[in-house]
């Protein structure tokens, strides 16, 4: 078993791709088959593996999203913002977690598939994902 925590910086809403530093801990770990497991330690920013080649479709997903949680609705909760109701059914609606499995020592992926995480918030951000492989 290996277990590594990344502190990863996002930009204010957007996708920040991590694939290329999953494939590295994968990598470093030694495992030849087994489970990559990927847990986001936020609740206003998510998990997604998504298109990879064409970024019209991060594009159009967030902006299904902005409809789907409009941050113009009247929330109770908005201690930290307008912003911040919205982030969290956004993570709701998403994922904090993912398992990819491993083969060859490297992650099972699709062609067109990448790791990211979804930042639901304005401003940037300082997340914390655990990444564990068995």
């Amino acid at each position: 078993m290996h277990q590594h925590i990344l502190r990863l910086s996002t930009t204010g809403k957007s996708f920040t791709n991590i694939t290329a530093k999953i494939e590295a801990i994968v990598a470093q770990s030694g495992v030849e088959t087994g489970l990559c497991s990927l847990f986001l330690r936020h609740t206003s920013a998510s998990l997604v593996i998504q298109e990879n080649a064409d970024p019209d479709v991060l594009q159009d997903l967030a902006n299904f999203m902005a409809k789907l949680v409009p941050e113009s609705a009247n929330y109770i909760h908005n201690a930290e913002g307008a912003d911040d109701m919205p982030a969290h059914i956004r993570t709701a609606l998403t994922h904090t977690s993912e398992q990819i499995p491993i083969s060859r020592g490297q992650l099972l992926l699709g062609t067109w598939q990448g790791i990211y995480i979804w930042e639901h918030r304005q401003r940037s951000h300082i997340r914390e994902l655990v990444v564990h492989i068995a």
